[in-house]
């Protein structure tokens, strides 16, 4: 258990469960191959079985950690800054992204959308998950919807998730990474049938960088 004057901090997101954070390329999604420096919270119970970080998912592991000196961090790198996780809207995110706007830094943040979306975002990229869908604030916000293909009845998933998400959403399937030689020519055939669609892959994995 936290002490409780840190626990009051985080509830107000003045201090983070801190998991990493690092300058890398963007591997996935709209803003492939770009310079960004990820801030990884923890903290999530969302709970997918394929998930490669599942070592975020409890929030006691990773030390509460003040939003100045994340925000200290990330602004000696990169004008690109990622929230991520673990789940970062368990969280509120509006001091941390707002104190990143106050430093001039473009914030994208990657969601399953299961919370309410807090925070000021230039870009939110919604993967949504089967077992805790997300809420109307995301869907409706979103720029990238990113659906992770496991298997075939994912296509009906990431055709649902697209008739919930915005108008202006940027459709992605990408396929997961331990079934992507069975997933992937799949997905390149479903987009090119149905070219609303993109294909996103994991290619930071393929550089072998974080």
């Amino acid at each position: 258990m936290l002490p409780k004057e840190i626990q009051t901090e985080v509830e107000k997101g003045t201090m983070l469960p801190l998991m990493e954070e690092f300058y890398t390329i963007q591997g996935e999604g709209y803003h492939t191959g770009t310079a960004a420096y990820f801030i990884r919270i923890g903290g999530c119970d969302v709970g997918c079985h394929w998930c490669d970080v599942k070592e975020s998912w409890n929030a006691a592991l990773h030390p509460p950690t003040h939003i100045n000196q994340i925000v200290e961090n990330a602004s000696k790198y990169s004008e690109t800054v990622v929230i991520t996780g673990g789940e970062p809207l368990t969280w509120d995110m509006t001091l941390l992204t707002q104190m990143l706007k106050d430093r001039n830094r473009r914030v994208h943040i990657e969601t399953s959308g299961a919370y309410p979306l807090t925070g000021t975002w230039d870009w939110i990229c919604l993967s949504p998950k089967k077992n805790k869908l997300p809420t109307q604030t995301v869907y409706d916000n979103a720029h990238e919807l990113k659906v992770i293909i496991y298997n075939k009845h994912d296509f009906i998933f990431a055709e649902e998730q697209a008739e919930k998400v915005n108008q202006n959403a940027i459709l992605f399937l990408q396929p997961e990474w331990s079934k992507k030689e069975e997933m992937t020519p799949l997905i390149v055939d479903y987009v090119m049938n149905n070219p609303k669609w993109r294909v996103s892959l994991q290619t930071h994995k393929y550089l072998n960088i974080p």
